[in-house]
């Protein structure tokens, strides 16, 4: 069975910078695709970043320059650099993996194996 196990997060200034990872256990191959979503209170989950075995990565508009994803195909890890974060990127981020597919895009449908979750929280 699939277990995805997050770490990172917590609580930051405006500004300041946070990083997440994300281990993928359980499975005898790598994931096509693994991903970052984050879900604000009274909002939908909505995709962050993302990034395929081969190293592509898409970013939501709002992000990109600011947070990084990369990944350690040895390690079955995702990590999520966050720079420069503002207020409303404060959130639940989840990760998220498949092994269908390769066009790791932000869709959150296209994910089946989902992280706990773990709490970003960005005061101004």
């Amino acid at each position: 069975q699939v277990q995805l196990v997050e770490s990172g997060g917590g609580s930051v200034q405006a500004g300041g910078s946070l990083r997440l990872s994300c281990a993928a256990f359980g499975h005898t191959y790598s994931p096509n695709c693994m991903g970052w979503f984050r879900q604000a209170p009274g909002k939908g989950r909505e995709g962050v970043a993302t990034i395929s075995s081969g190293g592509s990565t898409f970013y939501v508009d709002s992000v990109k320059g600011r947070f990084t994803i990369s990944q350690d195909n040895a390690k079955n890890t995702v990590y999520l650099q966050m720079d420069s974060l503002k207020p409303e990127d404060t959130a639940m981020y989840y990760c998220a993996a498949t092994y269908e597919g390769s066009w790791c895009s932000l869709a959150v449908y296209e994910y089946n194996y989902w992280g706990q979750g773990t709490q970003v929280t960005v005061s101004s």
